[in-house]
């Protein structure tokens, strides 16, 4: 009887003690609600007064600041600063030609019949369009362009980046090296810098910029293509055989038609090349593939100065004699070591190289210092000569080596 617990004393006792928690729950709510509602106010009243509040949203805005200058110098690079130098300096170029077409009855010519309705028609002549690129090389307006862009042009109109077209005179051009220059009534322009080509590094980065497919027509703003150097120091055979493409530097950096003439730079913003042509891979294809030629700057220049003193490079003179090149039939004809080389054909009576002593079945190997192993080689060399040099070539002649040079007037 003793040991049986009352239930309702129990249960009084613990009501008691209940209550006697819920009342210290709510003493420290509210003491936690006042601290929460007294430090709200504290806070707003430091940062929504003026002083304050302009100091945080300061401190604010110079933060964003400060990371958008981070994320655009993270974003400026050699090449971007490069284009924003020279892009000024870029020009289009539209050109008007007058060719003459071959007259479609010209068939007709030596039949008696239908030469009376179609003989004797004078040459058909048509104008031809085409456009190319330029850059500014001088403060007064003088620009350097391709001598296939501008120089068989009868009208030049230049457009540049401030949107101004304007006319322009072929100072002069040189076919053989394919190089033209042209001068606009302007001054105080924006210009490129000539740089070194001679110290172009394998692999360092270039920037073409031009008008490709008549695309700076749209916005007066050139295009930018970025690649490498390839190679330099390089030879192009050119389907016109009057063309010499020497010293040309190769390129990844996409050319395409209407960049012919534009600039090829380096990292530091100087022009290092002129770009000039473009391997397609077919005759089908007229786009880039990523191998581009650029003339040096460094030729560009001897030739320019040339054409800016005397309007052309003099190249009329005749070297007096013909060539074939040694294949194994000639080789083993000639008795010589190998099939490399040209042999001579025909020497003109009286000319430089008959009067040099040259003969029929000299067998050439080099000239002016540059190795001859075919009939190209030989071109090249001759082809960028001018009135007034010389030409030094060392020949083979029945077992003997010789050497023969006479100046070219």
């Amino acid at each position: 009887m003793n040991s049986i617990s009352n239930p309702e004393i129990i249960e009084i006792k613990n009501s008691k003690n209940i209550n006697s928690f819920n009342m210290k729950a709510k003493i420290i709510l509210a003491f936690f609600a006042v601290a929460v509602l007294t430090t709200g106010v504290l806070v707003g009243k430091y940062f929504l007064s003026p002083g304050n509040n302009n100091s945080s949203l300061n401190n604010a805005a110079n933060s964003i600041q400060e990371s958008n200058r981070n994320i655009s110098e993270t974003r400026e690079t050699a090449i971007t600063r490069a284009v924003r130098k020279v892009s000024p300096t870029i020009v289009g170029i539209n050109v008007e030609e007058v060719r003459e077409v071959q007259d479609p009855f010209s068939m007709f010519d030596n039949d008696p019949f239908f030469k009376q309705f179609f003989g004797n028609r004078p040459p058909q002549k048509q104008v031809v369009r085409g456009l190319g690129s330029g850059f500014i090389i001088s403060k007064d307006g003088y620009i350097l362009t391709n001598d296939h862009v501008a120089g068989n042009a009868t009208k030049i109109s230049v457009t540049m980046t401030n949107g101004e077209t304007v006319e322009a005179k072929l100072i002069g051009s040189d076919r053989n090296s394919d190089v033209a220059l042209l001068k606009i009534d302007r001054n105080n322009l924006d210009y490129a810098v000539l740089g070194n080509s001679d110290d172009v590094i394998i692999g360092e980065w270039v920037i073409a910029l031009g008008n490709p497919f008549g695309l700076f027509e749209i916005n007066d703003k050139p295009s930018v293509t970025v690649g490498v150097v390839s190679a330099s120091d390089m030879k192009i055979s050119a389907s016109d055989g009057n063309r010499v493409y020497k010293d040309m530097i190769q390129t990844d950096a996409s050319i395409n038609s209407g960049n012919s003439g534009g600039p090829l730079l380096n990292a530091d913003g100087e022009v290092i090349g002129m770009n000039t042509i473009i391997y397609t891979g077919s005759q089908y294809s007229s786009g880039s593939i990523g191998v581009g030629f650029s003339i040096s700057i460094n030729r560009v220049k001897k030739i320019m100065e040339e054409i800016k003193s005397n309007g052309k490079i003099d190249r009329s003179f005749n070297v007096g004699f013909r060539i074939q090149q040694v294949d194994e039939r000639i080789a083993k004809y000639l008795n010589l070591d190998k099939a490399e080389g040209v042999v001579v054909t025909d020497v003109l009576k009286g000319g430089l190289a008959d009067n040099a002593g040259l003969q029929s079945e000299d067998v050439i190997i080099e000239a002016n210092g540059e190795k001859i192993k075919n009939e190209q080689d030989l071109l090249f060399v001759v082809n960028d000569l001018k009135k007034g040099d010389k030409l030094e070539m060392k020949i083979k002649r029945k077992g003997s080596d010789k050497t023969i040079d006479f100046k070219l007037e």
